[in-house]
């Protein structure tokens, strides 16, 4: 993911970005019939969980390290050479991922620094070739997923910290010389994007992280410039053609453009821009949309980092993101020696434990009725609205300010009635009971 601080750096000068800003990607792009059913799976998927993981993990510091402490290429390339996750098991960890309540998985296939956690033909810096483990991970997983039912997207880095000819940064690649290089990059990505697609059986998602290391500084007075050409259209139709319900995402922050079926927000909920990466106020109505954060501060595994969110905590950014209309991918940073940190796993766990509770609040709901409000958001689906309180109402109730003709309304976990007035002509009001507990979710239902 990207570095919070080159991100401020970037940030500073750049100020909100345009629709133009990135190239056109797919022009007159209409999602094919098989991406439209895949797209409306995802948005009823809700939950998935990310994972970061290669050999940046063996030095504990994160997935920049190589970038942070400016450790030399020719130094960090080494490191492949005792890289050997022992404990590393598949099935155990999709086991462990559905046992949260998660129906999918997007994992990193090759991050920043360069390295190929799958058995690439593209290049010899990966994980089968340069390690003595000399496993495809990639594989494993991929069948693991498949045989417990588990959608698998892969992660998949534009930037790249080693390879000659990724024009470096700040380079825009203008010069006849940086043109030639990234043609050969692009035809190296091409071919690793095709890998992913033909050998690991059905991929639910390409999920592309980096556009914003080609950010420009402008000319004093001038609007942020973002000129270079990532060649979008070639990669985009390349996916689409070969599997045309696997999806696009590409964590830009800014606008979505022709072509991709993801809009991503990193660390923060839709809408929002707590975390200072959102270069646009723009949320998609076309789109499905994608909020990822960490289960503690860190994407890769750090061993110093003991951050962790509490489950409360976790729920309720859940629940925040799905009355907004879009889906929790939620990372852990696997240990060097292939075991999900046993943080990771408790609270994953204890997720899953709610979500068997609550689960159907959220899984294959939408929140198109009404936008979040300060005592919470609603989802709905069919014939059933749920309110989900997540701060106490003034005077204790919660008036919606339209007609609704209700059958009933329960407390969605005892099921115990609830007074509401129907008889206003444009509104609804549910009172709470005298004691409710709010602090994680209180759920109410609306039967219609």
């Amino acid at each position: 993911m990207i570095s919070t601080i080159l991100f401020s750096i970037l940030l500073a000068f750049s100020g909100i970005a345009s629709p133009t800003d990135l190239k056109e990607g797919i022009k007159g792009y209409v999602p094919s019939p098989e991406a439209v059913v895949a797209k409306e799976q995802f948005r009823d998927d809700k939950f998935g969980v990310f994972i970061h993981w290669g050999v940046y993990s063996m030095l504990a510091r994160g997935e920049w390290v190589m970038y942070n402490e400016k450790i030399p290429y020719s130094e960090y390339s080494k490191f492949p050479g005792g890289f050997y996750p022992s404990k590393f098991d598949a099935d155990k960890w999709v086991s462990q991922i559905k046992a949260s309540g998660a129906k999918y998985i997007t994992v990193t296939s090759r991050h920043h620094d360069g390295f190929s956690m799958f058995g690439t033909k593209a290049s010899p810096y990966n994980i089968v070739d340069d390690t003595p483990y000399g496993r495809d991970i990639l594989k494993e997983l991929a069948d693991a997923c498949h045989r417990q039912g588990i959608t698998l997207n892969f992660y998949y880095s534009l930037l790249d910290w080693g390879r000659e000819d990724y024009p470096r940064d700040p380079a825009i690649a203008h010069t006849d010389k940086e043109k030639e290089l990234y043609a050969s990059y692009l035809d190296f990505m091409c071919a690793q994007i095709t890998e992913l697609l033909t050998n690991y059986g059905p991929v639910g998602c390409i999920w592309f992280d980096g556009d914003w290391a080609k950010i420009r500084k402008p000319e004093p007075g001038q609007d942020v410039v973002v000129d270079f050409d990532w060649g979008y259209e070639r990669i985009y139709r390349l996916i689409h053609e070969l599997q045309p319900s696997c999806l696009v995402a590409n964590n830009h922050h800014r606008i979505p453009i022709p072509g991709e079926d993801i809009q991503v927000f990193e660390r923060d909920i839709p809408g929002e821009n707590k975390a200072g990466y959102g270069r646009t106020t723009h949320v998609s109505t076309e789109l499905a949309l994608e909020t990822c954060k960490t289960l503690n501060k860190s994407w890769g595994y750090d061993v110093k980092d003991d951050n962790w969110k509490s489950v409360p905590e976790l729920v309720r950014i859940l629940v925040n993101t799905a009355g907004r209309n879009a889906n929790l991918l939620l990372n852990v940073g696997p240990q060097p020696d292939g075991c999900i940190p046993a943080e990771s796993v408790t609270r994953l766990a204890e997720m899953g434990e709610w979500m068997a509770a609550n689960g159907e609040t959220v899984y294959g709901t939408r929140a198109t009725m009404l936008k979040p409000q300060p005592w919470g958001v609603v989802t709905h689906k069919d014939n059933r609205i749920f309110l989900h309180v997540l701060e106490a109402p003034e005077n204790g109730t919660i008036t919606l300010l339209f007609k609704l003709k209700a059958k009933k309304v329960t407390e969605f976990a005892t099921g115990n009635a609830l007074k509401f007035n129907k008889k206003a002509k444009d509104s609804f009001t549910v009172t709470l009971p005298a004691e409710y507990d709010c602090s994680t979710d209180y759920i109410i239902e609306i039967s219609l």
